[in-house]
């Protein structure tokens, strides 16, 4: 059996929008039966939030969708993640600037290839806008909606 593919999910503190896309993730992988081919984690750009379980409307979000085993605790991006994943998705173009600065930091190998997650949105809703100065919870559903579809296109693309 080869390497578990791995992707990385990422957003700015790790609780809302990267969250989502990994539960998504997991629950897809889980539904096709392909656990022992892929691997999925999230994690922040910035420390803020480290530790932190995810915003109670993202948590809501997904078991209102039914995704109800999911916990998590926020991280901080680091170097070895680099070289670690396959995939790192970040939500918006910040993301990706601020996940090439951090890889540029320190010149290293890098397998990992970084994307817009919402690159692979059929609807071609490309930013997964962060939800969580949002005063209620339709934002949250809405990044869900994104990365439940752009995770089905990834999938569909390079699961076997």
């Amino acid at each position: 059996m080869s390497q578990k593919k791995r992707v990385l999910m990422i957003c700015l503190g790790n609780i809302c929008r990267s969250p989502i896309a990994e539960a998504v993730f997991e629950n897809e992988i889980s539904k096709r039966g392909l656990k022992n081919q892929w691997e999925v984690e999230s994690a922040a750009i910035i420390g803020y939030h480290t530790g932190k379980i995810p915003d109670h409307r993202a948590l809501s979000t997904l078991q209102e969708n039914g995704i109800t085993n999911y916990s998590h605790r926020a991280r901080q991006i680091n170097q070895n993640d680099f070289n670690k994943f396959d995939w790192i998705f970040g939500m918006d173009d910040d993301n990706i600037r601020d996940i090439n600065d951090i890889k540029n930091l320190k010149p290293m190998e890098c397998r990992a290839k970084v994307e817009l997650l919402g690159s692979y949105d059929p609807s071609g809703e490309v930013i997964i806008r962060d939800p969580y100065r949002d005063a209620g919870s339709a934002g949250f559903q809405k990044a869900y909606e994104q990365c439940l579809r752009s995770v089905t296109v990834f999938l569909n693309k390079y699961a076997n």
